[in-house]
């Protein structure tokens, strides 16, 4: 699972970003991540790094608002 915090950031096609109206209780970031694109209530994923290291923490995956 080390690969994944990676991939969530570094693919091209994930368009990952940091999302910006919200925050963990711990004040990290929250990122967004796209599972699809350019459909109707495409997904995406909310998650954050740890809480150890090379860990990441999926918060939910949801139809795009």
């Amino acid at each position: 699972m080390a690969a994944l915090p990676n991939m969530l950031t570094k693919h091209p096609g994930l368009n990952t970003h940091k999302y910006s109206s919200l925050k963990v209780l711990g004040g990290e970031d929250i990122f967004e991540a796209y599972a699809e694109n350019k459909t109707p209530a495409a997904w995406r994923i909310f998650w954050h790094y740890g809480p150890g290291k090379k860990q990441i923490t999926i918060l939910t995956i949801t139809p795009h608002p």
